[in-house]
């Protein structure tokens, strides 16, 4: 009689240990994600949430045209450049910046914002913007499920759905 009682309890402890491991299993609805590159000799490292499409439109829709986007899910998206670089042609100072996104239908505003902690755009405030720069909207031909940057030794890119936006990068 006892050993049933220890099977049963053994058994009822292995069900609850499966459901409870499967449970956090399960992917995140935007996991952290990182990109990381080298411009000349200055580190670029992107840390940002990367939330999916699940079948709806992004732009235009899930995020509006000309407003400010915190360019990933969750915490701001931000942008560290462990030397002074060039975007655009103008100067980003070393350090780590939250990063924004205006996007807009044939051309996008990137920001670089002083205060790297933040919560999404909620307390976006511009008068903190250390750099803004005008990139083209472009679009592709390619699927981009999840959010994704990436960062290339004269650029880095923005893609998610059909949209993408990219950025000269230098010295």
């Amino acid at each position: 009689m006892k050993n049933m009682n220890f099977t049963k309890n053994l058994l009822a402890f292995v069900l609850m240990a499966f459901v409870s491991i499967s449970a956090f299993a399960q992917d995140k609805p935007s996991p952290a994600k990182t990109a990381e590159g080298m411009v000349g000799d200055a580190k670029v490292t992107i840390n940002y949430s990367s939330p999916a499409v699940k079948g709806r439109t992004v732009w235009g829709e899930l995020v509006p045209l000309g407003e400010v986007w915190r360019a990933g899910a969750n915490e701001a998206t931000t942008f560290t450049t462990s030397k002074d670089i060039m975007v655009e042609g103008k100067k980003l100072p070393a350090g780590t910046y939250s990063f924004f996104i205006i996007p807009g239908e044939y051309e996008s505003t990137l920001i670089f914002n002083k205060v790297a902690k933040q919560w999404g755009a909620f307390n976006y405030d511009s008068k903190e913007d250390a750099l803004r720069v005008s990139v083209p909207s472009q679009q592709t031909s390619t699927m981009e499920e999840r959010l994704v940057y990436e960062v290339m030794p004269s650029v880095f890119e923005i893609r998610w759905e059909y949209g993408k936006a990219a950025a000269k990068l230098g010295m």
